[in-house]
C-alpha cells in the first residue's frame, strides 16, 4: 500500500495533481469528522434536556427571593440619613434574575462490549449512561444547593441634596458599598421640587 502511494507522488506529471487531490480529501475528512463530534454532543445535550438539566436555573418566586425592591427601598433609607440628602429615590438595575441551583441524584454507568468475528478482528463499543433527577423533599419543593442572587449592574439616584459636589460625593461612595458596582455606573441627580 505505501509503495502503491509512493509510486503516485513519484511521478512528476501529476504531482502537483495528487497533492491537490491528498488535500481536498483531508479537509473533506475533517469536515465529515466535525459534523460527527457535532452530532455527539447535540445528542448529549438533548438527553440532557430529557433528564431535568434545565431545572438547573428555576426562576425563583417572589416569596423565596429578596424582592429587588427590597434593597432600593433600604438605599432609600440609608441614603435618607446622611446629612444634606434629603427625600431620594433610587433606582437599580440588575444583569440577571434570581435563580436557585437544585441538587441532583446522578447515577452513571459505563458498559464496554469486546466483539471479534471470525477473522480475528476485534470491535470494542464502549456505552455510558448518565441519569440526573432533582431531589425534593416530602413537601415535593426542590432541595436547593445554593442561591444565585441577582447581579447590581447600574444604579440612578434623584435626591434633594444633590446639587451640593460634597453630598453627591457621599452618594455615589455608599451606594458603591453597598453595591459593589463602579462609580462610573452610579448616576446622581438632583431631585426636582
Amino acid at each position: 500500500m505505501l509503495d502503491k502511494i509512493k509510486k503516485i507522488f513519484t511521478n512528476k506529471d501529476k504531482k502537483i495533481e495528487n497533492l491537490v487531490s491528498f488535500l481536498i480529501i483531508l479537509i473533506i475528512t475533517l469536515i465529515v469528522i466535525n459534523k460527527i463530534l457535532e452530532e455527539e454532543e447535540n445528542v448529549e445535550a438533548d438527553y440532557q434536556n430529557q433528564t431535568g438539566v434545565e431545572l438547573a436555573s428555576e426562576e425563583l418566586s417572589s416569596s423565596e427571593t429578596i424582592d429587588n425592591n427590597d434593597l432600593e427601598k433600604r438605599l432609600e433609607n440609608i441614603l435618607s440619613k446622611i446629612s444634606g440628602v434629603g427625600n431620594v429615590s433610587v433606582l437599580l438595575t440588575y444583569t440577571q434574575t434570581s435563580s436557585r441551583i437544585p441538587i441532583y441524584n446522578i447515577n452513571s454507568s459505563v458498559s464496554t462490549i469486546e466483539e471479534k468475528d471470525t477473522s480475528g478482528v476485534s470491535k470494542v463499543t464502549e456505552t455510558e449512561n448518565m441519569q440526573k433527577e432533582v431531589i425534593s423533599d416530602n413537601d415535593s419543593g426542590i432541595v436547593t444547593e445554593k442561591i444565585v442572587m441577582p447581579v447590581v449592574e447600574g444604579a440612578i439616584i434623584t435626591a434633594e441634596g444633590a446639587s451640593n459636589s460634597n453630598v453627591k460625593s457621599n452618594i455615589i461612595a455608599a451606594v458603591e458599598a453597598v453595591t459593589g458596582v463602579a462609580t462610573h455606573k452610579i448616576q446622581v441627580f438632583e431631585m426636582e421640587e
